[in-house]
C-alpha cells in the first residue's frame, strides 16, 4: 500500500505535510529479502490506479518478480498516514477499504508459481483485512503444502484491524502448519493468553508441532529456539534511532536469508538482529532494509571503505 510519511516528526494532527512512498508487512519483507540477495517473487493485487502503478513499479524495481501481482479496476489502492514521534515512535492510520485483495481467489493462485519455490512467507495483516482474505490464505498454505514449502508466519497483529479474539482464532488455526514462526514478544500474550517467553516457546512447539520458533523482543533482540535448544540473542545496538516502522519486516527478511544461506538458528537470529538495527536508523517503511554486504559490515565481520 502507499505510506503517507510525515515530512516533520510530532503528533498528525499538526503534520501539514507528507512524503508518498511504499509500505506494507508483506512487501517490506520481499524487498529485504531481495536486497539481500534471495529470488523473490510477490502474489498480490492493486488497484488500476497511479498509486497501484508507483507500487508495482518500485516493486519491480528492487528485484522482485511481480508477474502475480495484477492491478484490478473498481478498487483503490490501500493508503495509510503515519505518525511519527522524536523518538521515533510511530501511530498508524488505515484506509483500506474496498482493498483490491478481495478480488484474489484461488483461480488466481497459480500452483506452478510454488513449485519452484522453498519458502511461502505470509503475516497477520492479509487476514486482518477481510474474512475473505483468511480464506486465501487458507488455501495458499494448502497449495505450498503440497509442494513441499516451509511456511513462514509473522503474526504482526495490528488490533486496529482485527480484535484479539478475531486474531487468535484465525492464527490458532494455522500455527499447525507453520514452519518458521517469527513472534513479537507482546504477540505472545494474544495468542497464548500469558506473557512468559519460555512458556510459550514450548507451548508453539508442544501445542503446534512448529519447527523454530523465533520471539522478538525488540532492542533486546530475539530468543529463537528448535525445540532442543534455546538461544538469547542480544539486540545490536543501532548507529540511530529513527523510525522503528519495518524493523520486525527486516528482521523476518534477515531470519530467513540467513537461514536459506544454510547459516545454524543462533546465527540466524544475530543476522536478523542487525538488519532490524540497521532498518530503525533510517526513516520510511523500507527505506533502510540493507544489502547483505551492510550486514556484515554492521556485524563487524568485513570493512567497508568510505573514501
Amino acid at each position: 500500500m502507499i505510506a503517507m510519511c510525515p515530512e516533520k516528526k510530532g503528533p498528525i494532527l499538526f503534520s501539514n505535510t507528507f512524503e508518498r512512498k511504499v509500505g506494507g508487512a508483506e512487501l517490506n519483507v520481499a524487498i529485504g529479502c531481495a536486497r539481500l540477495g534471495l529470488k523473490v517473487g510477490w502474489i498480490s493485487r492493486l488497484g488500476n490506479d497511479d498509486f497501484g502503478k508507483y507500487i508495482l513499479k518500485t516493486a519491480r524495481g528492487e528485484g522482485i518478480d511481480v508477474s502475480e501481482v495484477k492491478q484490478v479496476d473498481g478498487y483503490n489502492t490501500s493508503v495509510y498516514f503515519r505518525e511519527v514521534l522524536s523518538d521515533g515512535a510511530s501511530r498508524s492510520f488505515y484506509y483500506r477499504s474496498n482493498s483490491p485483495t478481495e478480488t484474489l481467489n484461488m483461480n488466481d493462485v497459480n500452483e506452478d508459481y510454488f513449485k519452484n519455490s522453498k519458502v511461502l512467507h505470509i503475516t497477520g495483516v492479509l487476514p486482518s483485512i477481510n474474512e475473505h482474505n483468511r480464506a486465501i490464505i487458507l488455501d495458499a498454505i494448502e497449495i505450498a503444502k503440497r509442494n513441499n514449502m516451509i511456511i513462514s508466519f509473522d503474526p504482526n497483529i495490528r488490533l486496529k484491524m482485527w480484535t484479539k479474539e478475531e486474531a487468535r482464532e484465525f492464527i490458532n488455526k494455522i500455527l499447525p502448519n507453520v514452519d518458521i514462526l517469527l513472534v513479537g514478544d507482546e504477540e505472545v500474550e494474544v495468542l497464548l493468553g500469558h506473557s512468559n517467553i519460555e512458556k510459550g516457546i514450548k507451548e508453539f512447539h508442544n501445542n503446534y508441532g512448529i519447527k523454530t520458533v523465533v520471539v522478538k523482543r525488540g532492542a533486546k533482540g530475539a530468543t529463537g529456539s528448535d525445540g532442543k535448544n534455546i538461544y538469547d540473542v542480544p539486540g545490536i545496538k543501532p548507529r540511530a534511532l529513527i523510525d522503528t516502522v519495518g524493523a520486525g519486516d527486516g528482521f523476518a527478511a534477515g531470519f530467513l536469508t540467513a537461514t536459506l544461506n544454510g547459516k545454524e538458528l543462533k546465527e540466524s537470529v544475530e543476522f536478523a538482529n542487525a538488519v532490524g538495527s540497521i532498518v530503525v536508523g533510517v526513516e520510511g517503511d523500507n527505506e533502510g532494509l540493507p544489502y547483505y554486504e551492510d550486514v556484515l559490515v554492521h556485524l563487524g565481520k568485513s570493512k567497508k571503505i568510505e573514501r
